[in-house]
């Protein structure tokens, strides 16, 4: 039975390695603190990615080598250099599949709903961090020293997730707060769910036809911050959401005692302006639908599920 690796304990690292476990493959998930599922079929190891004698040695044996790392948001452009070099001679090293878990930064300001053939154009350093990743991965494959594939998904929903909905609406929402966001709340935007980022990533991983390429992860119809708001306000049965546009200045402000606040300047325009994927080419390669909105909705505010959603 091939050896299943991720990198990476994170909201996808931790779907992954379930989803693997869950259907007979050998898992192992590895991480800084070696933290991940407590399951039967997992096994956890602590090491440094950026070490690459340490990710060699932990790799072995690995017929795909998963990258679901997430270093601090505002240390991409130190941690991610030594992270992404490891990774690619692990999997040079073993002859595995090198599968990687991205986003959308890479393409930058866009005026039209984003396909994998949407030109990279990063708009700031986490972007062109992103970006050389995948040019570098890329000519590897080229030069056939590994196999590889990359899958770029939008803002998350499902358990843990961490982007601007979960963090700053869902908790004021469930309270029957107001809501304070940086962004414009009416304009339509993509939202990815962490499991179908998980399906995505093993379909592409373990098919030929998936390698040497970038695929977006299936993803529902775009939806404004407003209108996901108004829907779980429906799902969990709360008083109607009270939101409002953060200033500017409170953003910049913020930013002078937050790392992390202080690096949503960077990508704010994905935020202020219609920000759309196009997931129709994965759903036709590997007939993989998004999973219903009320059910990543359901997860990432901890409601119970129901039937049918």
């Amino acid at each position: 039975m091939d050896l299943q690796v991720i990198v990476g304990a994170g909201p996808v690292g931790r779907a992954t390695a379930r989803l693997l476990a869950d259907r007979g493959d050998r898992v192992r998930i590895i991480s800084r603190r070696g933290g991940g599922p407590d399951h039967p079929g997992i096994e956890r190891v602590a090491a440094d990615a950026g070490d690459p004698n340490r990710l060699v040695e932990v790799t072995a044996g690995a017929a795909v080598v998963y990258n679901c790392v997430n270093p601090a948001y505002h240390r991409w452009a130190t941690d991610w250099p030594p992270i992404a070099a490891s990774l690619l001679t692990a999997a040079e090293r073993h002859g595995a599949v090198l599968a990687t878990v991205s986003n959308l930064y890479g393409y930058g300001p866009v005026d039209a709903p984003m396909t994998e053939q949407t030109p990279i154009r990063p708009a700031g350093v986490k972007g062109q961090v992103r970006a050389r990743m995948w040019q570098d991965a890329q000519a590897a494959h080229q030069a056939g020293r590994i196999r590889t594939t990359e899958v770029r998904g939008s803002d998350y929903l499902g358990a843990d997730a961490q982007t601007i909905f979960t963090r700053l609406v869902v908790p004021k929402v469930l309270a029957g707060r107001q809501a304070l966001v940086p962004a414009d709340l009416d304009a339509p935007h993509s939202w990815t769910y962490v499991g179908d980022v998980a399906r995505t990533l093993v379909a592409v991983a373990t098919d030929e036809r998936a390698w040497g390429r970038a695929w977006h992860v299936p993803s529902q119809p775009p939806e404004s911050i407003r209108g996901l708001a108004d829907r779980l306000v429906e799902l969990a049965g709360v008083r109607p959401a009270r939101l409002a546009t953060m200033p500017a200045p409170v953003l910049w402000l913020g930013g002078l005692f937050d790392p992390t606040v202080r690096e949503l300047r960077e990508t704010a325009y994905q935020f202020r302006r219609p920000f759309v994927l196009d997931s129709s080419a994965a759903t036709a390669a590997f007939g993989i639908e998004p999973t219903p909105l009320a059910t990543a909705l359901r997860e990432t505010a901890g409601l119970p599920p129901v039937t049918g959603d």
